[in-house]
C-alpha cells in the first residue's frame, strides 16, 4: 500500500512475546492513551508504529514499567 491509510499510527500490545491485539489510530494522542490503557490492563509490551514515506516505521517501544500506576 502506497497511500496513506486512514488510520495512520499502530498499536501493538504484546504480554510474554505473544501479539495481545494491533489497533489502528488516526492520531499520535489516540495512539499513546491506547498505549498507556492497554499496558495498565495487562500487556508487558506497547510498540507503536506510524505511517510515513509509503511504509510502517517503528516509532517507540513502551514496557509496563515505563507507566505510572501500571
Amino acid at each position: 500500500m502506497t497511500t496513506k491509510p486512514r488510520e495512520p499510527w499502530r498499536v501493538i500490545l504484546t504480554q510474554g512475546g505473544a501479539q495481545l491485539a494491533e489497533i489502528g489510530h488516526t492520531s499520535e494522542a489516540k495512539a499513546f492513551a491506547h498505549v498507556r490503557t492497554g499496558l495498565r490492563s495487562g500487556a508487558d509490551t506497547a510498540r507503536v508504529m506510524k505511517w510515513e514515506d509509503g511504509r510502517w516505521w517503528h516509532f517507540e517501544t513502551m514496557t509496563a514499567a515505563e507507566i505510572p500506576d501500571a
